[in-house]
């Protein structure tokens, strides 16, 4: 794989921190060179959506995914009602942003239920009512599997396989958005990511890094270099597999990175480039 550069990264604005604006993610990554960015929604109210999209297109960056829409299991019909309704309108705004993918994280289980086998049928219904509509909007709709902990409130997709096999029943507006943070403990990730590729399915990939010991499993993700997951050998199978996205930075730290200087932050993402393509250790500089 030739070495990443800066033009090949996507800056997800939650690496930044919620104290950081969409304004100052567009204005870190022109001054460092990303090629795309990844905002969450949150931070496109703050400013508009029309506003935004002028932002960051005028910014020449481009818009490696948006997030995020999902969220489908829910206890009564007035709850999936209001989920459907959120999600028509992530499905408008991706399409406004020209994002390469809408990120879903479907959701767990309903307050007071036990019922996993049902949330993911939820999950299954709730995207398959997302498919005209995307289609209509020339948006693709990425699921992304999270890690297991989160099964029972965040996302009961929990692997890569689950994930495809979600997509083979949906169509082709459905693939996936693969997060090392999620994915790496998986023992069939490479195949999977592979998988994914060879089906033109792979929509996203996330890069951060899993801490040992973590502090905090929301909260606490690595930069680059600073954990435990082989991330050169990810990155590389998924570059043999065919994948030419960007490569998205999205590093939730709220002890560290978060209270970090915006340039700090950016800065160090470029100095950990190297270290995807080899198996150099920066742990010293955690």
């Amino acid at each position: 794989m030739p070495p990443l550069t800066a033009q090949q990264l996507s800056l997800n604005t939650a690496t930044l921190g919620p104290g950081a604006s969409l304004r100052d993610a567009v204005r870190g990554c022109l001054k460092y060179g990303f090629g795309g960015i990844a905002p969450w929604r949150d931070k496109l109210a703050e400013v508009g959506l029309a506003p935004a999209c002028r932002l960051i297109r005028d910014a020449g960056l481009q818009v490696s995914g948006l997030c995020r829409g999902g969220m489908f299991p829910a206890a009564d019909r007035a709850a999936r009602e209001k989920n459907r309704a959120d999600n028509l309108r992530a499905i408008e705004e991706a399409a406004a942003l020209e994002a390469a993918c809408l990120v879903l994280v479907v959701g767990g289980l309903p307050a007071g239920s036990k019922d996993l086998i049902g949330a993911r049928q939820q999950v299954e219904e709730g995207i398959a009512e997302m498919l005209a509509p995307a289609r209509a909007a020339g948006v693709r709709l990425a699921i992304e599997p999270l890690h297991p902990m989160y099964a029972g409130d965040r996302a009961c997709v929990n692997t890569l396989a689950q994930a495809l096999a979600l997509c083979e029943r949906l169509g082709p507006e459905v693939g996936i958005a693969a997060d090392v943070y999620h994915t790496w403990w998986d023992p069939d990730v490479i195949p999977q990511l592979q998988r994914a590729c060879r089906a033109q399915r792979l929509l996203a990939f996330h890069l951060s890094d899993w801490l040992v010991p973590t502090q905090h499993l929301l909260t606490d993700r690595g930069m680059m270099g600073d954990g435990v997951i082989d991330l050169p050998r990810l990155c590389q199978s998924v570059a043999d597999a065919g994948y030419r996205g960007l490569y998205e930075v999205e590093i939730f730290s709220a002890d560290h990175w978060w209270r970090q200087p915006v340039d700090v932050t950016l800065s160090t993402l470029l100095q950990r480039l190297p270290m995807l393509n080899s198996k150099e250790d920066h742990n010293e500089n955690r």
